[in-house]
């Protein structure tokens, strides 16, 4: 998807680096690892700023650099067994958020077409994000509108 809306060539070689179990110096307990997902949920952070945190700051002063290899779990099923999932998928919503942004700025100017075209982008993305997730995160009959995502965001 690197080439669809600019002539960029996208990130090549950005693989995580292969490993089947934690590293020696990360012996943090899969149970703590768990608790802490969940706190850091309950306090409103999302998958990915929970991963970063807990890489930062760990857990009981022991960072955890991959939470998959300490607990056999990634982040979002973690969140999905204790019921702290988020409603909406991160990036859906992140890119919901913009389209937002983007939306209330091309209405104040309306002579910006650089903008107007990334909205246009940023609303093509949203939809086939939402055909992917249909069914199976979202709704069978979810359908995107500016006003949809206002009120899911709300």
């Amino acid at each position: 998807m690197a080439r669809m809306h600019t002539r960029r060539r996208g990130s090549s070689s950005s693989d995580k680096p292969v490993a089947d179990e934690a590293p020696e110096w990360s012996d943090v307990d899969a149970e703590d690892v768990e608790a802490r997902v969940v706190e850091l949920a309950e306090q409103g952070h999302d998958p990915a700023v929970i991963g970063l945190k807990l890489r930062d700051e760990g857990v009981k002063g022991t960072p955890v650099p991959n939470v998959k290899l300490a607990t056999g779990k990634k982040v979002t099923e973690i969140l999905e067994e204790n019921d702290a999932a988020p409603e909406l998928p991160e990036d859906l919503r992140n890119l919901m958020e913009r389209a937002i942004r983007l939306r209330e700025h091309v209405e104040e100017n309306g002579q910006d077409a650089q903008n107007k075209r990334a909205l246009q982008n940023t609303e093509s993305k949203i939809r086939r994000l939402v055909n992917y997730y249909r069914g199976d995160k979202l709704d069978e009959d979810f359908r995107y509108t500016y006003q949809n995502a206002r009120e899911l965001l709300e």
